[in-house]
């Protein structure tokens, strides 16, 4: 329920008003503001009474301070501690991208390109629809599925543009989430550190499936296909579609054709990580 409160604010730092003087009506105008106002309860302000008159006082109480820090990237932290290391032959094996011999950012020539074409063009910047650039999604779905498959011919696929790949497999995680309630991610042992990360806050269930062999310093693929076809049908299964991260290790196209008749076989969903291929030219 609100109520009338009467509030006086310090107009200079070593201003101060006591009880006393409130009570003895000794207000100093020049060193404070007073202003009526209507106030709804607060439960961070404090109110103290001296008789018709109210102060109200600003507790000093955050809203914020149960939020915790979020731990640090473990791949962005290799970065950090590359700048921090002055050695002259060091080398950053964090982020992958291309580099120069003096180690600094390496744009590609066809991006280069790209960019001056877009400055010819006279393109603007305006919004882009929510569903993202038109252009963009064409070609996206054109280089993943063939120009000549037929899903997309009879345009049954769906493109999305979202920020970066966090952003994107985000955007996958919460129609898992919205519209398969229950539905299980498996992903790979190991596999990006941010794909758990992502399934967590999005609250969906992942299991792993094996991957790995360190033993031959390959790909477990009977170990693989073993789990996928032990996950319970119709469950999502997130494979990397090319430079597996972080192994590098990628199956055969033989084996690509197993796992797809799996898949198939159990009525899974495959969702699929395909990094890097903008750096494609």
């Amino acid at each position: 329920m609100a109520s009338s409160v009467f509030s006086l604010a310090s107009a200079t730092p070593s201003a101060s008003l006591s009880s006393h003087d409130i009570e003895k009506g000794k207000l100093n105008l020049r060193n404070t503001s007073l202003c009526f106002k209507k106030e709804k309860n607060n439960p961070f302000m404090k109110t103290k009474s001296f008789g018709r008159i109210s102060m109200v006082v600003a507790s000093n109480v955050s809203r914020f301070e149960g939020i915790t820090m979020a731990p640090p990237d473990p791949i962005l932290g290799v970065s950090e501690a590359f700048k921090a290391d002055n050695h002259e032959l060091k080398l950053n094996l964090g982020v992958g991208a291309y580099r120069t011999e003096e180690l600094q950012p390496y744009v590609l020539d066809v991006v280069k390109k790209a960019d001056k074409l877009l400055l010819e063009k006279g393109e603007n910047r305006e919004y882009l629809p929510i569903e993202g650039l038109a252009a963009f999604n064409k070609v996206t779905a054109d280089l993943l599925f063939g120009t000549d498959n037929p899903v997309i011919k009879q345009q049954r696929v769906a493109t999305v543009q979202g920020l970066s790949g966090t952003g994107s497999l985000r955007l996958a995680a919460a129609l898992i989430e919205r519209y398969f309630p229950g539905g299980e991610v498996l992903i790979s042992s190991p596999t990006w550190g941010n794909h758990k990360n992502i399934f967590n806050d999005a609250k969906v269930p992942w299991s792993e499936y094996r991957y790995y062999d360190p033993k031959t310093v390959g790909l477990d693929f009977e170990g693989m296909i073993a789990d996928i076809k032990a996950a319970p049908e119709g469950s999502f299964i997130l494979l990397h579609g090319c430079a597996h991260n972080p192994t590098g290790i990628d199956p055969t196209p033989e084996q690509w054709e197993i796992i797809a008749d799996v898949i198939r076989e159990k009525n899974h969903i495959p969702f699929f990580d395909i990094a890097y291929q903008v750096l494609v030219a």
